[in-house]
């Protein structure tokens, strides 16, 4: 029980199940902030996946390269240096070239809503910014993974 004599809460994204999915989280380009991805790499650590994180400033074919030695689901992206454009065809060409243009790609960071259909049109299965709540990401990177599997 709480303090407060309720029952305690469930975490929000209880019910999520992502174990058996490997995801990568990867930092493209010169920005070297990424407290935002290891939040991210953790929410969907403790929903179950195996999430392998690049570090910082890693190039597209690097990142396609782990991708597919690591024989991950799915791949996201970092971004806040506002070259997520370039970086995303950048990363997407890399994964096809490597032979892995079915693996699941997602963005977050500071991304203008007007960027979002650009980038879905490269590829991107969703777009997520700071004001998507961390329980919400998690749901829709899960939805994504299931959706690609069927």
């Amino acid at each position: 029980m709480s303090p407060s004599g309720s029952e305690p809460r469930p975490p929000a994204t209880a019910g999520v199940d992502l174990r058996r999915k490997r995801i990568l989280i990867a930092k493209p380009g010169l920005d070297g902030h990424d407290v935002g991805a290891k939040v991210i790499a953790l929410a969907l650590r403790d929903a179950g996946a195996d999430v392998i994180y690049t570090g910082l400033r890693r190039s597209a074919d690097y990142i396609a390269r782990v991708a597919v030695d690591e024989g991950v689901d799915a791949v996201g992206l970092s971004i806040l240096s506002g070259s997520h454009v370039d970086l995303v065809a950048q990363t997407r060409e890399a994964l096809r070239a490597a032979e892995a243009d079915d693996v699941v790609l997602f963005v977050g960071g500071t991304i203008p809503a007007q960027d979002h259909e650009p980038l879905r049109a490269l590829g991107v299965a969703d777009v997520f910014t700071a004001e998507d709540r961390l329980d919400d990401v998690v749901r829709r990177v899960a939805r994504h993974l299931v959706a690609e599997r069927l």
